[in-house]
């Protein structure tokens, strides 16, 4: 990309948006919401096509971090503006950047209300997004990971759907603010140990074997919030059922890999040691979300609390697939979470197109919409069969890898785990059964239109990556595999480092 600042514009695009939205949007209240809906639609395409750009610019055989862009922030505290892109982190700045516009789409007659104010926050959502998984300072990366709290609170809180939505708002901040504050607390103590908040020069810096355990620990009260992990999760079913259908969308698609992310980027290649001594708690937790969140999500009446206890369960999958620590393993997790980015999202936007039309989430309420809905029928089935995993589908290959990891890690843990896709296939199914199939019984369900137009344009392009990573999955994979190959390398060679000195100082 030569010295073009690519990152710098794909992360801010959004605010200039946002800007040109607060600037533009005059008149009547028509007028202000046409305005408002074109101006971030163009924004966010534009802004996806840039960041398609970054990734058809990214050399996936380049070790180390590309497209980096630096300046002085804080130059007597030696913090500085630091932008950077690996095969891990682009292909997540890529996914937010996709989600974006679809989410406009899926608000377009859904959000009637303030609906200058809900297309600025979502700029400004999109933003701290990418900001996040571009950023190579830590305080840069605190910045951005901490922002994307206040749109997302403020889309909850207003245009949420439910009585509860002020009550998830509220647990939603609260909950991450509580892991994040411990976050940066480490964040302190490794400035005062390194003497820098350089993402790249922390990754070579040594902490020492007890203040590993303790920046480990700091750091996962964040990022298992985030995942959300058991028994942090209890956010996450709440601020699904009362948010707005694109809120939803961008809660699984893109906020629940931060946590994951954050695993990746810190805890594992910069505290290599605590990561190896706590590696079973990680495990011990997978497996209880695997399981046990599935076994909720079976009990549910309600379609969004379902799904959104299965993203737990196929979350639990990830971090267990990271933490064995093997090729196959870690590049499945990282699968796994584009994949779940795009199904989950799919599958709360099926859920939204039934809501807009009868106003309720209730399964019960529904039944035999293949006869009058078939378009809908064909599309759900698909996202349905990407999130059990089908052949083919983006769900099997990142589970596939995820499996085969972690049974060369731990064959138990590796069994334990397999038991969730079992248990996802049997939920998911039943749910399609109960919606999709049987007789219409009920005359406001017989009257349901099909997908519109524009509900055909927001599930066509989802349709089209989840069969393209399921059928083509290299394309994916490739331009991981050497950031994570040297992540692994790296880990396994501080470990042997600090063994070595520890048998020295013996």
């Amino acid at each position: 990309m030569g010295n073009w600042p690519i990152l710098s514009l794909v992360t801010f695009l959004p605010l200039v948006g946002a800007g040109l939205i607060l600037l533009l949007a005059r008149g009547n209240d028509a007028a202000v919401a046409a305005t408002a809906r074109w101006v971030a639609l163009w924004t966010t395409l534009v802004t996806f096509a840039l960041s398609v750009a970054v990734w058809i610019g990214f050399d996936p055989s380049v070790v180390g971090f590309q497209m980096e862009e630096k300046l002085a922030w804080f130059p007597d505290l030696n913090i500085s503006y630091h932008m950077g892109v690996d095969g891990i982190s682009v292909l997540f700045v890529v996914l937010s950047a996709f989600l974006m516009p679809i989410c406009i789409l899926a608000s377009w007659e859904s959000i009637h209300s303030r609906v200058k104010e809900y297309m600025v926050s979502f700029l400004i959502l999109e933003t701290m997004m990418i900001g996040m998984f571009s950023a190579l300072d830590y305080v840069l990366f605190y910045v951005f990971f901490e922002g994307v709290l206040i749109p997302m609170f403020v889309i909850i809180g207003i245009w949420g759907s439910g009585e509860r939505r002020i009550y998830a708002a509220f647990k939603l901040f609260l909950f991450t603010l509580l892991g994040s504050v411990l976050m940066l607390v480490a964040l302190l103590a490794m400035y005062v140990q390194a003497g820098t908040t350089d993402i790249p020069t922390l990754l070579a810096t040594d902490f020492g074997y007890h203040m590993q355990i303790w920046l480990w620990l700091a750091m996962f009260a964040s990022f298992a919030v985030k995942v959300p992990m058991w028994p942090v999760h209890t956010w996450l079913p709440d601020a699904h059922v009362e948010a707005p259908t694109a809120g939803s969308v961008i809660l699984a698609g893109v906020l629940l890999k931060m946590g994951g992310y954050g695993f990746l980027r810190f805890s594992i290649p910069m505290l290599p040691e605590a990561t190896a001594l706590l590696t079973p708690l990680v495990y011990g937790l997978s497996i209880v979300a695997v399981i046990y969140t599935s076994l909720v999500a079976l009990a549910q009446e309600d379609m969004k609390k379902m799904i959104a206890y299965s993203s737990i369960a196929h979350m639990g999958f990830v971090t267990a697939g990271m933490f064995s620590l093997t090729q196959q393993g870690m590049e499945g997790s990282i699968f796994q979470m584009l994949s779940h980015g795009v199904v989950s999202s799919a599958l709360f936007l099926c859920v939204g197109v039934v809501y807009d039309r009868l106003h309720t989430r209730e399964i019960a309420r529904y039944g035999g919409l293949a006869k009058n809905m078939p378009k809908y029928a064909v599309f759900f089935m698909i996202m349905l069969l990407g999130s059990v995993g089908l052949p083919a589908t983006s769900g099997f290959v990142g589970e596939f890898l995820i499996l085969t990891g972690l049974f060369q890690a731990n064959t138990w843990v590796g069994t334990l785990v397999a038991t969730g896709l079992v248990l996802g296939a049997t939920y998911m199914l039943l749910l399609y059964r109960k919606v999709i199939f049987g007789e219409i019984t009920r005359e406001d369900v017989r009257k349901m239109k099909d997908l519109s137009p524009r509900e055909i344009a927001i599930f066509v392009p989802l349709t089209i990556v989840v069969l393209w990573m399921g059928i083509y999955p290299s394309s994916f994979l490739n331009v991981m595999s050497v950031s994570v190959d040297h992540l692994i390398t790296q880990y396994h060679t501080d470990l042997g480092r600090a063994a070595a000195v520890a048998v020295a100082v013996r």
